[in-house]
């Protein structure tokens, strides 16, 4: 269920992984500094007729399928082992339908199952081990917040697409959309212009750091006026977005514990949904301007 570790074993310390914690958080920063600030939040979202101000009671059965879907990876968070949790779900169930309703009713997220480990994860064999900024972070969260997230994202999607909340042209973390769906609409978009007798400019953007630099002011201003999300719906995903840590672990050394300011969880279910529902106002602000646009993260 791990990674494996491509750090040297003479490297492999507390003081390393202190030191991989801090570059990791540090290297956030700087992006999410450089970010220019705005006392403006983006353009007005349209008009919607419905909102979503609760989340739906689950039944045994309900959280039995979300279990029996999810994998069966294990991480030092977990209490136990995620298979033998799987072998005795029958005589645990009651409880873990009771702590998913407990969580929806009181718009809480449990603050035990807000920590990440990550392990850093060398991006080629081929680069020196010894330089952190040639290693990516791999989170990995408990796998009861997963059963959480599973059931806040079924429910979610299921909203949004009731009320056509998704960007026309997302293709990215989309149900029955994909890198497929985006090619065909650039190509079919470009042999339209040729056709038309027109040129074409393609312009790629591609964000450094995505999901760790999403402001979680703005997350919620998107969540409540562009989706339509209030009462204990809203306050559920307001607490699961504040108070999250992480800490590296590498071999049996971990990392003090790093407070999250910023980001959607690496890892997570709900991360990127939870991202294209940020950048909606994007699609809106560029087809202002007359100009055919695809998105895919």
């Amino acid at each position: 269920t791990n990674p494996p570790v491509s750090l040297p074993l003479e490297l492999i310390s507390t003081s390393k992984c202190n030191e991989f914690a801090i570059f990791f958080h540090d290297k956030v920063q700087g992006i999410k500094n450089a970010i220019i600030s705005t006392t403006q939040i983006a353009t007005l979202p349209p008009a919607r007729h419905l909102e979503l101000t609760h989340f739906t009671p689950v039944t045994d059965k309900t959280i039995e399928e979300v279990i029996s879907g999810l994998s069966s990876c294990t991480c030092c968070l977990d209490e136990l082992p995620t298979r033998f949790l799987k072998s005795v779900l029958t005589s645990l169930l009651p409880q873990l339908v009771q702590l998913v309703n407990i969580s929806f009713e009181t718009g809480a997220f449990p603050k035990a199952l807000k920590t990440a480990v990550i392990k850093p994860l060398l991006k080629k064999s081929s680069l020196d081990a010894k330089v952190l900024n040639n290693y990516r972070p791999i989170s990995n969260l408990p796998f009861l917040g997963k059963v959480l997230e599973k059931v806040i994202y079924q429910q979610l999607t299921y909203f949004l697409l009731s009320n056509n909340v998704f960007d026309t042209f997302q293709s990215g973390f989309r149900p029955h959309h994909s890198t497929e769906t985006a090619l065909i609409k650039v190509t079919n978009d470009i042999r339209m212009n040729t056709n038309a007798g027109k040129v074409s400019v393609l312009v790629l953007l591609d964000l450094s750091a995505a999901f760790d630099t999403v402001d979680h002011r703005i997350l919620l201003h998107r969540l409540e006026n562009w989706v339509e999300i209030s009462g204990t719906a809203l306050n559920w995903f307001k607490s699961y977005l504040e108070d999250r840590t992480y800490f590296v672990e590498i071999g049996n050394c971990v990392s003090d514990k790093i407070s999250m300011t910023c980001g959607v969880p690496q890892g997570s279910i709900l991360g990127p949904l939870l991202f294209n529902l940020y950048m909606l106002p994007l699609g809106q602000l560029i087809n202002s301007n007359n100009v055919s646009y695809h998105n895919y993260a």
